[in-house]
């Protein structure tokens, strides 16, 4: 059997998420990193390949409050800027790209608090 490692495996998830799963003007992608201390949160549109809002935890809103809190608390405190700033730029509809990590935890507290912030995905 071969040794595949953790990050190389989840790699070869993100890709087959991204073969199906792409931003467009109308409905940008929602794609998310967590690394073993953050988590970052960006909504991009692929036809023109740039960033349109991101949010993450070295923000200075989250760093303020968030270095008290655990980090799914920070994770939802990130989904929730991310939708606002978000939806300040007229951006409501989302297309969730989990980026080869499992829907849980993090991640999925991230998405949830973004739906509850006004993103719809």
């Amino acid at each position: 059997m071969t040794n595949i490692h953790t990050r190389e495996a989840r790699l070869r998830r993100h890709s087959r998420v991204r073969e199906k799963v792409s931003g467009t003007k109308e409905q940008p992608r929602l794609c998310v990193f967590r690394s073993l201390r953050h988590i970052y949160a960006q909504v991009v549109d692929d036809a023109e390949g740039r960033t349109l809002v991101a949010a993450s935890t070295l923000d200075e809103e989250i760093t303020k409050e968030g270095n008290k809190k655990n980090k799914t608390s920070q994770a939802e405190m990130v989904g929730t800027l991310l939708a606002k700033r978000a939806v300040e730029k007229k951006i409501s509809k989302v297309a969730f790209d989990r980026g080869g990590f499992k829907y849980h935890g993090r991640v999925k507290a991230l998405a949830e608090a973004a739906r509850k912030a006004g993103l719809k995905f």
